[in-house]
């Protein structure tokens, strides 16, 4: 089922597929790494997505269905929080999402828009990935890395973000169906089924000839 879901939401063109700093903001071979963890699009078709939906409605629709959730963020991710606290001069901030990858040993920042990406977002989350740097990150784990989810985003403008930003960042859009461009590629039911009656007529004619003989 799993296999089948991965051929049927084109994992192979996603994975890898966010836009991201990480060449300029990680070093190697860990940039590459980081880059195949993140996908572009994420499909979340475990749930549904109201068109006027909130950032905490997101939020709760993914807490409900993590396990679904953690199998499209794909291999390595482990979850730590949601809303998780960080005092900071006196001051409370919360994140999101926090996860930990073990494949990167690092921790991965997830801020949910629910809406089109804004270069501002960019600025928040390299704040918060530069915090969980200094309060949370030990020692002998790499960098975090910051996945900013919005609802559509303009290539252009996330390409011109971070190009400055310095804390390693990427970008994705997610979908509660199959994007699209993707529904699009792929064969209709009816031609797979005539494509299937087409096959069984060929190996009939194949059983004829061969009882025949």
């Amino acid at each position: 089922n799993v296999l089948v879901h991965h051929i049927e939401s084109r994992l192979r063109d996603r994975q890898g597929a966010a836009p991201t700093n990480f060449k300029r903001s990680l070093p190697a071979p860990h940039s590459d790494l980081a880059q195949q963890a993140l996908k572009d699009p994420y499909v979340f078709d475990f749930m549904r997505i109201a068109e006027d939906a909130k950032e905490r409605a997101l939020e709760e629709g993914l807490i409900q269905h993590l396990q679904a959730f953690m199998l499209e963020l794909g291999k390595g991710f482990a979850f730590v929080g949601r809303q998780y606290h960080l005092e900071i001069g006196g001051d409370d901030f919360y994140l999101d999402l926090l996860f930990f990858n073990i494949t990167l040993n690092c921790y991965v920042v997830i801020d949910l828009k629910a809406g089109e990406f804004k270069p501002e977002y960019a600025g928040k989350m390299q704040f918060y990935v530069a915090a969980i740097d200094a309060e949370v990150k030990l020692s002998h784990h790499n960098k975090t890395i910051g996945l900013i989810l919005c609802k559509t985003k303009k290539g252009f403008m996330v390409d011109y973000t971070l190009r400055e930003t310095q804390a390693p960042i990427g970008v994705s859009a997610y979908h509660d169906g199959m994007p699209p461009e993707i529904a699009q590629a792929l064969p209709t039911i009816e031609q797979l089924e005539a494509e299937f009656s087409k096959q069984v007529d060929l190996n009939g004619d194949d059983l004829l000839e061969e009882s025949g003989k």
